[in-house]
């Protein structure tokens, strides 16, 4: 017998005497293996469960004024903001007291295309929210902001209303109605401002 044949015959003789080893050691006298099938074991494990999310999403990316009734010696051009969303998905035992949240809105000046003079959007910009969506004994709207009252500087479209976990786990939604109030002598052309809207976590 060769040198190759006796180290594959000596692997055999140690696989089975392991092999009945084991059976002895499972039961007693002389039973063994008559057949073999196996079977596979699966498992998916998906990713550990995040205390959830605060996230805010807008409908639109622009909108447009119209001029409506001249209100005395002023234009007035009106329009809508897109729905803002904030989706909420942390566990309200997970949320701090202090961590309630609310949505601001700042605006650019409005600058001409054709390079008229900026009209100053902290005097002639307004927007008067409302909620489109969710729970409203849960938010709340922000406060009415008129032109040239106050000016519109850091104005709050949304705000959870309550206690600061109250509105987790939900989805609530508002507008606003957008109001440019300028002079009747303003210069003709296009103009175009940015609403910057930011979530903030209190």
């Amino acid at each position: 017998m060769s040198p190759t044949s006796r180290r594959g015959l000596s692997a055999r003789i140690g696989v089975a005497a392991l092999g009945v080893g084991i059976l002895a050691a499972a039961g007693s006298g002389s039973a063994f293996a008559a057949d073999e099938d196996t079977v596979d074991v699966q498992v998916e494990i998906a990713p550990a469960a995040e205390p959830g999310v605060l996230a805010l999403t807008v409908a639109g990316e622009a909108t447009a004024l119209t001029e409506g009734e001249p209100s005395g010696t002023d234009r007035t051009f009106t329009g809508t903001l897109p729905t803002v969303t904030v989706t909420d998905t942390r566990l309200a035992e997970n949320v701090a007291p202090e961590a309630y949240w609310y949505v601001m809105g700042a605006i650019s000046d409005f600058t001409g295309t054709a390079g008229q003079p900026a009209i100053s959007s902290a005097d002639s910009f307004g927007w008067y929210p409302t909620i489109v969506a969710g729970d409203s004994s849960l938010v709340a709207p922000g406060d009415d902001v008129d032109p040239g009252i106050g000016g519109f500087v850091d104005a709050e479209l949304l705000a959870n209303a309550d206690t600061s976990a109250a509105a987790a786990g939900g989805s609530y939604s508002a507008s606003a109605g957008l109001l440019l109030q300028t002079p009747a002598t303003v210069a003709p052309g296009s103009y175009s401002a940015t609403i910057t809207l930011t979530l903030l976590e209190g």
